[in-house]
């Protein structure tokens, strides 16, 4: 993988792009994502080679873990995603408006800069967890799956799919619920959303490996607690009164600290 030197046409079409994701494609050329990921692998202690192993990114959206994989020597990465909103989980009392808000950002259009300019081999389809096959996509030796159970209305039966097409190790990495971790530690719980938007179920810790064993995985390392890092673009609380509204003082603590995460092995 070949970082090129940028130009001012690589140079606009960054600046125009909004970015989840925070990648470093050329000297210089840096995109504003809305995590900083370049910091979270040392974290994760994610595989220092992938040397060998077909490895699989699930919901790639700007790309990040698919090339890190292909940057640690991955024999083949596959990235999958949906890209068009109107297929995501939304629940039914969603405004359509909304619907339409994001997607005219075009969410995820940064995978197309990033790989072009990296010059990747990654080969990305468009593809719904749901919908994993072995028949269609073969098996995998690595299986990251980052953020998107958060996003699901049914994240057993999407990791009963990643199962089906996982021979080796799988990496979760998702957002949990402080609260119910400390107030629970060890009885899976979770809170429900499903408003208006599609976030659906943050696990606390012990919630978050039931889901994955639920699904016929082993745990072999964690879940361990992380923050994700906040990327340039993640909004900042200004004003003090914001501070008064738990979304503020949510808002406030993940562009300090970042957004609570977990991290989980499995085979």
């Amino acid at each position: 993988m070949v970082i090129a030197q940028p130009d001012e046409a690589l140079r606009q079409a960054v600046s125009s792009t909004s970015w989840y994701h925070t990648l470093e494609l050329a000297p210089g050329v840096t995109t504003h994502g809305w995590f900083d990921t370049r910091r979270v692998p040392p974290m994760l202690s994610f595989p220092e080679t992938l040397a060998g192993r077909r490895c699989l990114d699930i919901a790639t959206f700007d790309g990040f873990w698919a090339f890190e994989m292909e940057r640690r020597g991955a024999s083949e990465v596959i990235a999958i995603d949906v890209p068009d909103p109107a297929q995501w989980d939304w629940p039914i009392n969603s405004p359509p408006t909304v619907v339409e808000e994001i997607s005219q950002r075009r969410p995820g259009s940064g995978f197309e800069i990033a790989h072009r300019t990296l010059q990747s081999k990654v080969r990305r389809l468009e593809l719904s967890v749901y919908d994993l096959d072995p028949a269609r996509v073969g098996t995998f030796d690595f299986v990251y799956l980052g953020s998107l159970l958060l996003h699901l209305r049914d994240p057993v039966r999407a990791l009963e799919k990643v199962r089906s097409v996982c021979r080796g190790d799988l990496m979760v990495v998702d957002a949990v619920d402080i609260a119910l971790s400390m107030l629970s530690p060890r009885r899976p719980l979770a809170e429900l959303d499903g408003r208006g938007r599609p976030w659906w179920w943050k696990p606390n810790l012990a919630g978050l490996k039931r889901l994955v064993e639920a699904a016929n995985f082993t745990t072999t390392d964690g879940p361990r607690l992380l923050w994700m890092p906040p990327g340039p673009d993640q909004v900042k609380v200004r004003s003090p009164r914001a501070l008064l509204t738990p979304a503020g003082r949510q808002a406030a603590l993940s562009t300090w600290k970042g957004d609570p995460h977990a991290v989980l092995r499995a085979r």
